[in-house]
């Protein structure tokens, strides 16, 4: 039901709505959702016409990423795809291109930035194109909760393995603190070394990876497992759970993986006899234990690039993916699903859009930098020592 529908009700948007609308601005936030200049229209045929020519007027001074959750739109001008850490790396094996062009959300250009040259800029065509989960730990309230683990007494016996959708600060942090990063790919092994180290681990933003690892790939118990909740003092937890807990999982989650229930999963195998149930892992904890395989992006697609023909898959990741996997595989009979009934798309992700990836490839190509994504040197310096250590990860 929607306000228009009743009319009856004052129902007023809230200043948070406004923001993630586009239609206010936190000067307080580390990105803003103004574009300077004005954006060509969405309706504009020659929208592929002006990008192909923007980008072939830049040639090899521009590189375009498009990570794995884009608009088609966007993704078929991108010379690689992939996940967030395979772009990063990618950008920085191609120090000849002075622009990197990121068609992902934040986190991920920071990461861009990190690893390349500081002769190249990242550019991300829309700044308000964030990460809920990334968001859902700031560096205030981190340290904060270093705090809380001091005055607990367990401190000195925590690592911390942050996944790589985290920001630059919490990159950072973890750095400093003598932890690592991880992927969805790695992050047992990211667990195996952390608890080589100390004693306890606490993960950052995604508690659902972070338990799934835990429990379902290593042989914890839930019990082992406890939430701290930045919104509750002392994160909502005792000293006594801080010091029985083997997991200290940070509250956040993907907005997107959320969703997905074990009704989703119910419902899918009753619609489509002999389903095949395949899911990230930043899903619920019991939606990955009803799954037939759990993995990363990359696991989900060579998964189905290996199905036999005429087999079935419920995929349990973000719309845009799985919609160019059904349309990538249907010639082979490979019956591709969505899990859930009700549509849903990465917001954030979404708002790179060709229009804003037009009107930053024309900037550049007129000599205007826009929407650079820059971390500064001491944060850098500590963020690069994390990915440093997972780079050596067994």
């Amino acid at each position: 039901m929607t306000t228009a529908q009743t009319p009856e009700l004052d129902v007023q948007p809230t200043p948070l709505a406004l923001l993630l609308l586009g239609r206010e601005a936190d000067p307080k936030s580390e990105r803003g959702v103004e574009c300077p200049g004005d954006l060509p229209s969405p309706s504009d045929p020659d929208l592929v016409a002006r990008a192909r020519a923007a980008k072939e007027k830049l040639g090899d001074k521009v590189f375009v990423l498009g990570h794995h959750y884009q608009r088609d739109e966007v993704i078929q001008f991108a010379d690689v795809t992939g996940d967030s850490f395979k772009l990063a790396r990618d950008a920085a094996a191609r120090p000849e291109a002075e622009y990197i062009v990121f068609c992902g959300v934040h986190f991920m250009a920071e990461s861009a930035d990190i690893l390349t040259s500081d002769d190249q800029k990242v550019v991300l065509p829309d700044l308000a194109a964030g990460c809920s989960m990334a968001d859902m730990a700031t560096a205030e309230q981190v340290a904060e909760c270093w705090d809380v683990l001091t005055e607990a007494g367990v401190a000195d016996q925590v690592v911390p393995v942050s996944y790589m959708n985290s920001s630059a600060d919490i990159k950072a942090f973890t750095g400093k603190h003598g932890g690592t990063i991880c992927t969805s790919s790695n992050a047992e092994r990211a667990l195996d070394w952390a608890f080589e180290q100390g004693e306890k681990v606490l993960f950052l933003p995604d508690q659902h990876l972070g338990r799934n690892t835990a429990v379902r790939d290593m042989g914890m118990s839930l019990d082992d497992c406890v939430v701290y909740n930045p919104h509750k003092p002392g994160g909502g937890l005792t000293a006594e759970q801080l010091r029985a807990a083997k997991m200290i999982l940070w509250r956040g989650h993907c907005s997107v993986h959320g969703r997905f229930s074990l009704d989703s999963v119910n419902d899918v195998r009753a619609r489509i006899p002999g389903v095949n149930v395949l899911v990230h892992p930043e899903c619920r904890h019991e939606v990955v234990a009803a799954a037939d395989y759990v993995g990363s992006t990359e696991y989900i697609i060579k998964a189905l690039e290996a199905a036999p023909a005429g087999s079935k898959w419920a995929i349990g990741t973000e719309l845009n993916l799985v919609r160019r996997l059904a349309n990538r595989f249907a010639p082979e009979g490979k019956e591709i699903v969505f899990l859930d009934r009700t549509v849903c798309f990465c917001s954030t992700m979404n708002r790179i859009d060709l229009p804003h990836l037009v009107w930053a490839l024309e900037s550049l190509a007129e000599g205007n930098l826009v929407n650079r994504i820059e971390v500064d040197k001491e944060t850098e310096s500590f963020a690069k020592l994390a990915l440093e250590r997972m780079l050596a990860l067994p």
